[in-house]
């Protein structure tokens, strides 16, 4: 498959659609059948969750928050394998020691491992109550969201049931899906609504703590002795007594929407402090710097419109953008402190990171996980494990034929103007050239590691390899185009740092590589 072909990556999230359904249909049976005790235990509306799976309609099977909360769901179905797994452990601090290097392995993401081992240690004492909890925490996050996919359904299932639920929860602020304090996402387009005054001030006395009143008339949310309608079944179709707000759109493709979160704000130790509305400054930037990828590189492009459709802003020195396996299409971006070559750079890398755990959820592209970090990473500047190695060769790849393509578009007749309407300047063109060369020696250098894992650990499969190769010759094709500018970048004030960077390269090498594993 060609790096950049639509139409196979819209096959494989065709295909990965399908698999997440199957996934949710699965998760259900398997409580149904091997954790019901528990399930009642944790309040884990199971039945519902029947009825959810099969209201989701196939196409939004990829959408960054319904896999999330999926993931989120598989995450708890684990816990309850392992809780009941415990209970007849006779090794109890054997057991705790391979939990723990299954949750370094497998968890990186999502924390547990600080839940389940706040010591960093695999300590067996305490351990059923930390996995009774960090279960109980996920079974009321899941029911809390499952409730606004569509509340008619629990609406409906309420009625069915001829009872009152009572779902416990919180409102405030959540960093990983970017939802402020006081609301309430709604659907899976980044609709919301907003908690009246009288519901804020109870929120405060409350810690943000809630309960969610889902009744035949409709659901409420109770905080003390407050209780305010938030959605009521009408004859047709319900209407929302909180004020809504439309997802804010940046710009529409042939993929849908591209929409516009609210802005992540974090403290000057780097750690998410609240969530805050966008202002529409930041969106006509996004929306500018999406149409600059659109007219310099269509085919980047048609893969960028594919695989992302939430853009989530950061206010945060020091942080650049990222984005979550388990949230596809959902990606992190520094709005407020890079500037606008930055902008467009980072929208491009965090969708080869979607492109690419789209690719491995389909492919096996190495055997077992290897936690090992022997690697130097060109990028961190540190060791790191294969994993790491992979997405970030794969990621500043497109980087560099991004960067490639800019330089291009912007030569040639009329190509000043077009580069100034997109807000980019003298100085960022020199940089968009260095920052291709830059890429094109720090992939060469992973490009040689990868070969290594491959063909001395024998740690790539096929497909591995089959990537790396792609890799290596679309590598090689970027300085081939890219060579034109080499001589002017070597005159430029950015010929001093593009010569150290090659000079640090060479002696990593010399450090660290070719990496033999040690035996203990």
């Amino acid at each position: 498959m060609p790096l950049l072909d639509r139409q196979s990556l819209a096959q494989l999230r065709d295909e990965f659609r399908l698999s997440m359904r199957r996934l949710l249909k699965d998760l259900c049976r398997e409580v149904h059948a091997d954790h019901a005790d528990l399930a009642h235990q944790l309040d884990l509306p199971i039945g519902f969750f029947d009825v959810l799976s099969a209201a989701i309609k196939p196409e939004t099977y990829s959408n960054w928050k319904v896999v999330g909360w999926i993931e989120t769901f598989n995450d708890l179905v684990y816990l309850l394998d392992i809780l009941q797994q415990w209970k007849t452990e006779q090794d109890r601090a054997d057991f705790a020691a391979q939990l723990f290097d299954e949750c370094e392995e497998k968890f990186f993401e999502h924390g547990y491992l600080d839940d389940l081992f706040p010591s960093s240690r695999p300590q067996a004492g305490g351990l059923e109550k930390r996995l009774t909890e960090l279960s109980s925490r996920l079974a009321q996050e899941l029911t809390q969201e499952s409730l606004w996919f569509d509340p008619a359904l629990p609406v409906k299932w309420c009625r069915q049931k001829a009872a009152r639920w009572v779902v416990p929860g919180n409102l405030k602020d959540n960093f990983e899906r970017a939802e402020a304090a006081g609301t309430i996402s709604t659907g899976i387009a980044g609709a919301w609504c907003e908690a009246p005054g009288d519901v804020r001030k109870a929120l405060s006395r409350s810690a943000g703590r809630a309960d969610f009143l889902v009744e035949p008339a409709g659901i409420s949310v109770k905080i003390g002795n407050t209780v305010s309608p938030v959605w009521i079944a009408g004859p047709e179709q319900g209407e929302w007594q909180w004020p809504c707000r439309a997802p804010v759109v940046a710009m529409h493709t042939a993929a849908g929407p591209v929409t516009v979160g609210p802005a992540l704000v974090y403290g000057k130790d780097r750690v998410p402090r609240a969530v805050k509305p966008t202002d529409r400054q930041r969106v006509e930037r996004i929306a500018r710097a999406w149409q600059t990828v659109r007219q310099a590189w269509p085919e980047g492009h048609a893969v960028l419109a594919l695989l992302t459709d939430r853009i989530i802003p950061l206010q945060a020195k020091g942080v650049v953008s990222f984005s979550y396996r388990h949230r596809p299409g959902l990606s992190f971006i520094n709005c407020f402190d890079r500037d606008n070559l930055d902008l467009i750079d980072d929208l491009v890398h965090e969708n080869s990171h979607h492109h690419l755990n789209l690719l491995l959820r389909k492919y096996v592209m190495y055997h077992g996980d290897h936690n090992q970090q022997i690697f130097y990473s060109p990028w961190r500047r540190s060791l790191r494990p294969l994993r790491g190695i992979l997405h970030a060769t794969f990621t500043f790849t497109i980087g560099a034929m991004l960067f490639e393509r800019l330089s291009s578009w912007a030569s040639g007749r009329g190509g000043a103007a077009r580069w100034k309407k997109a807000g980019l300047t003298a100085r960022d063109l020199q940089r968009a050239r260095f920052r291709c060369l830059e890429e094109v020696e720090s992939v060469r250098y992973s490009i040689q590691d990868l070969h290594y894992a491959d063909h001395h650990l024998g740690w790539l499969t096929g497909s591995g390899r089959r990537l790396v190769r792609q890799l290596s010759e679309e590598i090689e094709k970027v300085h081939q185009r890219i060579a034109l500018y080499e001589k002017e970048v070597a005159r430029s004030k950015l010929g001093v740092s593009l010569r150290r960077h090659v000079k640090d390269l060479r002696q990593a090498r010399q450090t660290y590589g070719p990496m033999r594993l040690t035996k203990a």
